[in-house]
């Protein structure tokens, strides 16, 4: 269960990603071009000191258009040898300044990741802890791990790919199989393929 803060954050959660987004040349993205949020879903860190997030978006001007799948983690310290991954900066209202990653280079992103789509766990359930409405969030993916087959390899040795850009094709849905990250959200009924391990 990941516990949320009803915080303000500079530059907030959108604003990062739309910075950092269009810098990617795998995006296709002009800078002017302005991001909406889709949804979005979180893993737990068990040690309790990495935020872990997934941030689905797509343009504003094409509610038709690709979604753009950016994983990031919170640190409240910068993470060693991963200098060419951070991505800005926050400072959040509660928990002070925090370092924001590229969460592909995040060794505790990929590892419950692993063990999402291994175990066929799902996303972490999203509370909000304080301001004017405390619980359970509603407006986020469901997403969950379809298992993984020892036969192939030991799940430590797989490698994870995450989709990025899900285009037309991807948003159609796509068959399961043992090590994937498959998710829906409000809008997306037919299952979507976020992860996979190979």
């Amino acid at each position: 269960m990941a516990q949320l803060y009803d915080a303000e954050l500079s530059p907030g959660k959108l604003e990062l990603v739309q910075t950092w987004l269009p810098s990617q040349e795998w995006s296709g993205l002009d800078a002017e071009v302005p991001l909406e949020v889709v949804t979005s879903y979180r893993f737990d860190d068990p040690a309790g000191e990495v935020g872990i997030e997934m941030h689905l978006v797509r343009s504003a001007d094409d509610a038709d258009g690709p979604v753009y799948q950016v994983p990031v983690t919170y640190r409240g310290a910068p993470l060693e040898g991963a200098e060419d991954a951070l991505i800005t900066t926050m400072e959040h209202s509660v928990l002070g300044k925090r370092w924001v990653y590229d969460a592909v280079a995040d060794p505790v992103f990929v590892e419950q990741a692993r063990r999402t789509i291994a175990e066929a766990d799902t996303s972490a359930e999203e509370i909000i802890v304080d301001g004017d409405n405390p619980g359970p969030r509603t407006d986020i993916a469901d997403a969950r791990g379809t298992g993984w087959d020892a036969a192939i390899k030991a799940v430590e040795e797989a490698d994870l790919n995450v989709t990025r850009l899900l285009g037309a094709d991807q948003l159609s849905g796509a068959e399961t199989g043992p090590g994937m990250l498959m998710a829906t959200w409000d809008g997306q009924s037919e299952p979507v393929e976020l992860m996979r391990l190979v």
